[in-house]
Formats: structure tokens, sequence, C-alpha cells
């Protein structure tokens, strides 16, 4: 190697190996675990595995198939450990959902199959398409999580004080994980190994980046969220907002939806999470749930009046309750009676 392909080599490395230990320490540090450090853990740590195997395949064409093997089977969690980062981060999950916990469990179980049934050093025509597949799925969740940070990205080019420090992470993390890819897309693409190698390279800054963040920067602890609260949504906003997230909920009959969350119908706004909250505390004067609960009532009064055919426990389920005592105890809350007196006493008006 010449001078400049060692300069290359070291700079490619580095941030692969410097990424693994930063990944084992969100995986190992207790006082910084969460959701999304984890997920960020996983994606540092694939990255790395895939950044390693494109470093010494780019200047060792001869590299052993089982090394080629694990540093595509790590790419296949890339997209996937980027998506659920930015949902987590986002969303403020603290938990994962169980829905998360197929989808990750299906793909991985369906990797490791294929790489023990087809191992690489045998059948390198399977792996051929296996490699098209991988970055089709890497693209599908690079799109999936960009549609996530849209209401972010939109408020980095208008108001980005408005934006908090965990959104403005998930921000670089997606971009830088999006360079990544459109280099590696690119070289498969044009076939050429020059931009290859520019991939390793996007990994070596982001990681650097990811370390400013995390250490000196706001990071993923959202330090700036009371800030933002402080700050009121102007009136003409506000109005704009109110009138969409009115719309949204009476045409799309979001609110039958019991597994509802505040960072989904955000979404359908095209504000973030913490802004709708900001505007249903602030400019409504109620919570999420208490905003949901009065159009779940409303409709169940509706039906109450208007569908004999349906029981009281089904009107429930109907509007958007996953129980009867949920759905009885919102109902008292709202109409200071229960459903059941409630069409008692429609009964006697008629």
């Amino acid at each position: 190697m010449n001078i400049g392909q060692q300069i290359l080599f070291l700079l490619s490395a580095l941030g692969a190996v410097n990424a693994i230990i930063l990944s084992l320490y969100l995986f190992f540090n207790k006082k910084k675990r969460s959701l999304s450090t984890i997920f960020l853990g996983i994606l540092l740590l694939t990255l790395s595995l895939r950044v390693i195997k494109s470093v010494f395949i780019y200047f060792n064409p001869q590299l052993d198939k089982i090394l080629v093997q694990i540093g595509l089977t790590a790419c296949f969690f890339i997209g996937p450990s980027l998506y659920y980062f930015v949902r987590s981060v986002l969303g403020k999950v603290e938990r994962m959902p169980r829905s998360w916990k197929w989808s990750l469990g299906l793909q991985a179980g369906l990797i490791f199959l294929i790489g023990v049934i087809w191992p690489y050093s045998i059948y390198l025509k399977v792996w051929k398409v296996m490699a098209y597949v991988i970055y089709v799925q890497w693209f599908a969740y690079v799109v999936a999580s960009g549609y996530a940070v849209w209401p972010s990205l939109k408020l980095f080019f208008t108001d980005r004080s408005l934006l908090t420090g965990a959104a403005r992470y998930a921000l670089m993390v997606y971009s830088g994980n999006t360079i990544i890819f459109a280099f590696y897309l690119a070289a498969i693409i044009f076939l050429m190994r020059d931009i290859y190698i520019m991939g390793p390279v996007s990994l070596t800054f982001l990681l650097y980046l990811n370390i400013v963040m995390l250490f000196f920067g706001k990071g993923l602890d959202n330090n700036n969220a009371g800030k933002v609260e402080k700050k009121k949504i102007a009136t003409d906003d506000a109005l704009l907002w109110i009138d969409r997230l009115e719309k949204v909920i009476g045409e799309k009959a979001l609110y039958k939806d019991p597994n509802l969350k505040l960072h989904e119908l955000a979404q359908h706004i095209n504000i973030s999470a913490h802004q709708l909250s900001q505007l249903l505390n602030d400019n409504i004067g109620k919570s999420f749930s208490t905003y949901i609960n009065e159009y779940r009532i409303r409709e169940a009064c509706r039906l109450i009046t208007s569908s004999d055919h349906l029981t009281i426990e089904a009107i429930g389920y109907e509007v958007g309750y996953n129980s009867k005592s949920t759905f009885y105890t919102a109902f008292k809350k709202v109409m200071d009676t229960t459903p059941s007196l409630y069409k008692e006493g429609l009964a006697k008006i008629i």
C-alpha cells in the first residue's frame, strides 16, 4: 500500500474499531442505558462490522468468506436499528413494544437461518442475491426513518429553537446513516471501488460527531425540553395546528384506535410529539388522554342514542377502548354518569 492507501486504511479502520468500543460503552453503561441507547449501540456495532468487512475486502479482495458473511449479516440489522432508534428517541419510548420484538426477532431468525443453511463460503450465488435483498431492506428502513424524522427536519429548516436535543441528535444519526448508505449504493450502481471505501470513512466522522453530542452536547437527554415548554406556541400556529388536529381526528376517526400514541397523532399533523403535547396542555387545556377520551365518549353517546342493536360493551370497543372497565371509567369521568344510566335517561325522555 502507498502512503495514501495507508492513511485511508487507518481512517476507516479507526472509525470502525472506535464505533465498537462506543457501542459496548452504551450497552454496559447503566447511567446512559435506555431503549434508544441500546438501539444506537446496535446501530454502531452493526455499522462497524459492515465497515470492517468493507475495509478489509477493499485492501484484500481474498478476504476469508466467513468474515464477508458476518459483514453482510451485520448489514441486515443496520436499517432496523436505525428505524427503531429514531422511533424510540422521537417518541420517547422507554419499553420495547411487542410489535418491535416480533419484527426484530423474525428478521434475525431469517438471516441467521439463511446463514446456516446456505453459508457464504459454499453458496456464493445465494449471497449475491441476498446482498441486493439486504440493500433493499436497508433502503426501506432509511425511507421509513425519514418519514419518522420528517416533522423534526421541517423544524430544522423553519424554527430550530423548537427542536429538542434528542431530535437534533436523531437527525444527525439519520443523516450520517443515509450518507453511508448512499456511498455503498453508489458503489454498487456505478461499480466504483473509490466510492465504496467512502462508506467506512464516513463512519469515522459520524462516530466523532456521536462522541461530541453524547459527551459534550445535549445528546439523548432532552435537556432543552424544559426551555421549549416555556416558549409559547405562536397564536397563528396554534390555530392552524388545532384546525389540523380536529380535521384529522374527525375525518380519520383516529380516536377509535385503542393503541393511539401521542407521537403517532403528531405525525398526522406534521408536528413533533413535544409540540402536540404543549398544544394540548397550553392552548387547549387538556391532556392527551383527556382529549382523546372526550372524542371517544362523544361518539359513544351518539351510538347509544342511535344504535339499539349494539350493547354497551360493544360500543366501548367500537369507540376505542380495550376493556369494559376502562370504558365505564372514562364515561363516568366525562359525562358524570355511567353508560347504562345515560341510556336509561334517554329512554325516560323518549
